[in-house]
């Protein structure tokens, strides 16, 4: 039976009314408002960090060390923060990404809807909830009263922790995303579970699953509170893994509220480096997620 054609005078052919017009262009005007409203103090902050930082960023901050207090004519600088900063956030990686990666790899693959399976999930949805403070807390009652001191090893912990969930629920994501067909054409040609996983899901997954391990990291780097409760800060180069450890994000809370301007001045611009290292961490991640899909 053949359809019947569309009248000419149908309202399917019929320009809207002025009113419909004059309301889709008010919300597109609207929308178009409350976005650059919603992204202004985004780029007020940036900004702001880009101008008062970048008028002290020279060599000099990245090889020297903090000076002291009120002295002038000395090179001021934060390269022990950003070595104890990478230390700690390196310390954290390797405790969070084979865990995480592990924990995500169980519940997609071989407890997929099973009561232990929803359990961690709903764990590990909580966890990333959890503010950084009582994650610092809990590094601190573990590691800082047990040794009787701060340490790099403390702060990764609480990184590690903060990291985790990130990871675990990033991985499951990325291995959900992986079609049946994979996992069927596998088994048609005799492969095992462990095989199909390992050498053919998990490499399908692998550019999602750095993503998430990238934005895990990226988050890692600029938290404050755990890193005061593990790490603390030192004024000099860490003595060791055992050590206090100076990092950015501590240095620029002390120097923000300092009363000297020197110091002042070295926290804008440690927070414009900071601000950089999470741009490219970001960027990278964007980079891998744009290559995966073309």
């Amino acid at each position: 039976m053949m359809s019947q054609p569309i009248p000419k005078n149908s309202e399917l052919f019929s320009p809207l009314s002025p009113v419909r017009n004059s309301f889709t262009v008010t919300m597109m005007v609207l929308a178009f408002t409350l976005t650059g409203l919603a992204l202004l103090p985004l780029f007020a902050i940036v900004w702001e960090i880009v101008r008062q930082g970048f008028a002290q960023l020279s060599w000099e901050v990245f090889t020297a060390l903090p000076a002291p207090p009120g002295v002038e004519n000395e090179t001021n600088g934060f390269a022990n923060a950003i070595v104890g900063t990478l230390t700690m956030v390196g310390l954290g990686t390797l405790f969070s990404v084979p865990l995480g990666v592990m924990t995500g790899i169980f519940v997609s693959e071989f407890a997929k809807g099973s009561v232990l399976a929803n359990a961690i999930r709903f764990v590990s949805a909580i966890l990333s909830s959890v503010p950084s403070v009582i994650v610092g807390v809990f590094a601190f009652g573990v590691l800082v009263l047990t040794t009787k001191q701060f340490s790099a090893i403390a702060g990764g912990l609480a990184l590690g922790v903060i990291m985790l969930p990130i990871i675990s629920l990033t991985t499951e994501e990325a291995l959900k995303a992986v079609p049946m067909s994979y996992r069927l054409g596998s088994a048609a040609l005799g492969g095992g579970r462990f095989t199909t996983i390992f050498r053919l899901i998990i490499p399908a997954a692998l550019p999602a699953m750095v993503t998430g391990i990238l934005l895990a990291v990226a988050r890692a780097a600029g938290e404050t509170a755990p890193l005061m409760f593990t790490a603390l800060f030192s004024q000099f180069w860490q003595e060791g893994l055992w050590s206090p450890t100076p990092s950015l994000p501590v240095l620029i809370y002390n120097y923000a509220a300092s009363p000297f301007p020197e110091q002042n001045e070295i926290a804008w611009t440690a927070s414009l480096v900071l601000l950089v290292l999470v741009l490219i961490t970001n960027i990278l991640s964007r980079f891998i997620i744009n290559k995966r899909q073309s």
